[in-house]
């Protein structure tokens, strides 16, 4: 279970590309041809368009994110339900064996063996059948979670070619943002427009 729920936690954290500029000098030693360098560089810098997306507002508005959060929330269920049922299983199987034996119900040494080596099968099929179910709900989260990823990659990166930006940033992954476009309801309208488009053919 812990490892579906650590994926199911990754799934949200879908934008993970971030640029960081750092820009240093040293004092003193600057030549002309160092000083125009320089000059030309920060007109070059001057001339970079950048917005930011809130990611947690996008997550929570893409219907495609909230499909992917309610597939997720129902794979939960499933593995819960699933756990509650073997362990039933088991329980009720093991109060018969208690029950008869109990009773005296059991006419030889090798019946009761036989509910005990049954009730240990049991036990192992349950394992396995848990172990199978989980793996199957995990394939389909990270398989979702991808489709997901690319999907908001490329839209994003399409996004920032046809309005000219150079850097498009995630807003959760940055400490300051200040005079830069927020673009999260523009990205958010064209993302769902787009889902909502393929969704319709289906």
């Amino acid at each position: 279970m812990n490892n579906f729920k650590r994926i199911a936690k990754a799934s949200v954290l879908l934008l993970s590309a971030l640029l960081f500029v750092q820009c240093a000098a040293k004092d003193g030693e600057k030549s002309a041809a160092t000083n125009a360098n320089t000059t030309t560089t920060a007109e070059s810098n001057a001339n970079i368009k950048i917005a930011y997306v809130d990611g947690d507002s996008l997550m929570n508005n893409y219907n495609f994110a909230k499909d992917v959060n309610e597939a997720m929330l129902r794979g939960q269920n499933k593995l819960d339900n699933a756990q509650r049922q073997k362990a039933n299983e088991l329980q009720r199987f093991y109060g018969e064996i208690d029950r008869k034996y109990k009773n005296n119900e059991y006419l030889t040494q090798e019946s009761f063996n036989a509910d005990q080596q049954k009730y240990q099968k049991m036990q192992g099929d349950a394992a396995t059948y848990m172990s199978n179910l989980e793996r199957s709900v995990q394939n389909e989260l990270m398989m979702n979670t991808q489709q997901l990823t690319d999907s908001v990659n490329k839209f994003i990166a399409e996004y920032a070619k046809k309005n000219g930006y150079s850097i498009i940033l995630r807003k959760e992954a940055t400490w300051y943002i200040g005079n830069v476009d927020d673009v999260t309801n523009d990205v958010i309208k064209g993302l769902n427009e787009r889902y909502n488009k393929v969704d319709s053919k289906k």
